[in-house]
């Protein structure tokens, strides 16, 4: 079996952190760029990736996460905040990434910029937050993969009210929407559920061949 498999097969939701144990900057650091190197629509990440390392913003935070543990036991929350304002000055600003990024003229991309605009900002103000807050799940998958290579347990979270979260933590001034939650730190010896063989259909049950 591959290195990978292996980690996936590793990898739980974890139920207790061990509050005594801490990541390390350094794997900090590579979780990070694992999300920043995330692939998303257009590769144009339209969201916001919190760290929240305050204890008691975390405090504060855990009655919206339906009261679990996990946020204030981990070693770090992070919260992913899709945008909700997505607007021209924002694809204008991505176009010029490229261009200084891959030493294209900014004219050369002003099709691909149009494109985009005509694609993205013409869906309904619903659609479109929901399109961004898809993107989130991509980083998120980034994030599972780097951390389960560095043994490091982390548990994805949908069980909250954003407007709650949003709220404590002064998102929608910021044009901002939690999406995703996730709790990383390692897990503690007294978490039963890391013993439980993992369910998961079968392969014959799950692909289909055509």
């Amino acid at each position: 079996m591959s290195t990978f498999l292996e980690n996936q097969n590793w990898r739980y939701a974890t139920k207790k952190f061990d509050t005594t144990k801490k990541i390390s900057n350094e794997d900090l650091n590579t979780i990070k760029e694992a999300i920043r190197l995330s692939s998303s629509s257009y590769g144009l990440q339209p969201y916001k990736v919190i760290i929240v390392e305050n204890p008691e913003l975390r405090a504060k935070i855990q009655p919206a996460a339906w009261g679990q543990s996990q946020i204030v036991e981990a070693s770090h929350l992070i919260i992913f905040a899709n945008e909700t304002q997505l607007n021209e000055q924002d694809i204008d600003n991505y176009v010029t990434n490229i261009s200084a990024t891959r030493n294209i003229p900014v004219e050369a991309l002003e099709g691909y910029g149009s494109f985009m605009k005509s694609k993205i900002l013409t869906l309904p103000e619903e659609a479109k937050n929901n399109w961004t807050a898809k993107q989130t799940y991509l980083a998120l998958g980034n994030l599972l993969n780097a951390a389960a290579e560095l043994k490091i347990d982390v548990t994805p979270m949908e069980g909250f009210v954003p407007e709650q979260i949003n709220e404590i933590l002064g998102l929608e001034k910021l044009g901002l929407n939690t999406s995703l939650i996730a709790t990383l730190g390692y897990r503690h010896e007294a978490d039963d559920t890391q013993h439980y063989k993992k369910v998961r259909k079968s392969e014959q049950e799950l692909f289909i061949t055509l």
